[in-house]
């Protein structure tokens, strides 16, 4: 995992950003890849993997708990399955690192098989909060022991039989969906998850690549119902993961705020679950393109092209967050750059990331010089009009890879150098990055 001795990085302007690069996999994706490719009874494969932290952590867990995973070259494992409830005992405590995603669906698969597992993290995990989760599973039979206020250590005693339920999220949440129907894998009957809020649905396109009896109906209120038939075997597949879009949204951003620039992000997963933030973007006036549109395992790619673009504020509908909730800070960040303002709401997620998002990005906007107002659930900024802001601070990532990330693009368009005082923690999602950004930084005018 990341070191403990913290690794300040100093970002700042060197001129227009040209050029054409291709972001790690999707994370969201890579993490279920693995986990599913584990379910399976054969052999599959998986090519363009994010080798972030968070996805090695996955790696680790599911061999842990019998699989055998291997890296057969830059984004290629092999994996080999021991099918659906027949994960082994672990004979260790799962270290999830940063990853709260692999740490909740994790907690489900373990739910409805018949071991005990105890799940650890570093210090910005061990405060995030697993009671949404913990909550359906118990429902489901599986016993808990948490740390105060449902953190992490958490020992799950998962239960076979365990008792499919019904269970309607509270709020938009696809990791507690997607907990849930991994719950639902190993438990005869049918696991119905009702979704009022739509969210990421790469959970659902792969269960039924792999074979699953999974349905989704949507009844006259909008409201999703996702249906998953258990006791299921997998067929084992082969994956070709999409670039994270998460990942891209870095370099258009910078693209955007920096005149002059041009910047090309190829294959990125254009999942409509997922690109709430380019639709944002284009209501702010940004020039992008999308070409060499297909589709890839079930999931739509595209190649996406951005220009310089003089952005205007906008507000934000609150329906939107579940298809950009990782992309906020990056966004305020382009909002910190536009004419006029921006206002954001329906945000309370953010408080309970990684870090609370919220409060971070106001800080951090406002120490380089951003106009910024913080709200119990978002923010309002006051946009530059496009000039650069004043930079010439140091603020904090929190342990944080977007918030690292985010304001090492904001550094493109400041006056002065923008320094974040730990950049270690990119590593967990996005190991290249800084190097990307460079190259894109240093193309020959």
């Amino acid at each position: 995992m990341h070191s403990a001795v913290p690794r300040p990085g100093s970002f700042q302007p060197s001129g227009a950003l040209l050029g054409t690069l291709k972001v790690p996999g999707d994370k969201s994706i890579s993490h279920r890849a693995l986990m599913l490719s584990a379910l399976a009874v054969g052999e599959s494969k998986i090519s363009g993997l994010l080798e972030g932290e968070d996805v090695l952590a996955t790696a680790t867990a599911m061999r842990a708990m019998g699989a055998h995973i291997d890296r057969i070259g830059e984004g290629n494992w092999t994996v080999n399955g021991v099918g659906v409830g027949g994960l082994m005992q672990p004979s260790g405590a799962l270290d999830m690192g940063n990853s709260g995603t692999s740490t909740r669906l994790l907690m489900g698969l373990v739910a409805s098989h018949r071991l005990t597992a105890t799940f650890i993290g570093d210090a910005s995990l061990s405060k995030r909060p697993m009671g949404r989760v913990i909550d359906p599973l118990s429902q489901m039979g599986a016993e808990f022991t948490a740390s105060p206020g449902g953190m992490l250590p958490i020992m799950v005693r998962g239960l076979v039989p365990a008792i499919p339920i019904s269970y309607r999220l509270p709020v938009a949440s696809a990791q507690v969906k997607s907990a849930v129907l991994l719950a639902g894998l190993n438990i005869a009957g049918i696991t119905e998850v009702i979704e009022p809020v739509p969210t990421r649905d790469h959970s659902e396109r792969m269960l039924r690549g792999f074979g699953a009896d999974l349905t989704v109906d949507v009844d006259a209120d909008g409201v999703r119902h996702i249906r998953l038939m258990g006791a299921a075997e997998l067929q084992p597949q082969q994956i070709e993961v999409p670039g994270d879009p998460s990942s891209a949204a870095f370099f258009i951003v910078a693209a955007l705020i920096t005149p002059g620039s041009e910047v090309t992000v190829t294959h990125v997963g254009m999942n409509p679950t997922r690109t709430g933030i380019y639709k944002m973007l284009e209501a702010m006036g940004a020039d992008l393109t999308y070409s060499n549109v297909r589709e890839v395992g079930g999931e739509p790619v595209a190649d996406i092209t951005a220009r310089h673009s003089v952005l205007r504020g906008i507000d934000v509908p609150p329906e939107v967050a579940p298809s950009m909730i990782d992309e906020f800070p990056v966004f305020f960040v382009a909002a910190s750059m536009a004419q006029g303002r921006t206002t954001t709401s329906g945000l309370d997620e953010l408080r309970v990331k990684e870090s609370d998002r919220l409060a971070l990005m106001a800080t951090g906007l406002k120490a380089i010089g951003a106009r910024v107002e913080e709200r119990e659930d978002g923010l309002v900024i006051d946009g530059s009009g496009g000039e650069p802001l004043e930079g010439n601070a140091t603020v904090s990532s929190a342990l944080d890879h977007r918030i690292a990330m985010s304001f090492a693009v904001a550094g493109q368009h400041c006056y002065q150098a923008v320094t974040v005082d730990d950049v270690s923690p990119i590593a967990t999602s996005f190991p290249t990055f800084e190097t990307m950004l460079s190259k894109l930084a240093r193309k020959i005018h």
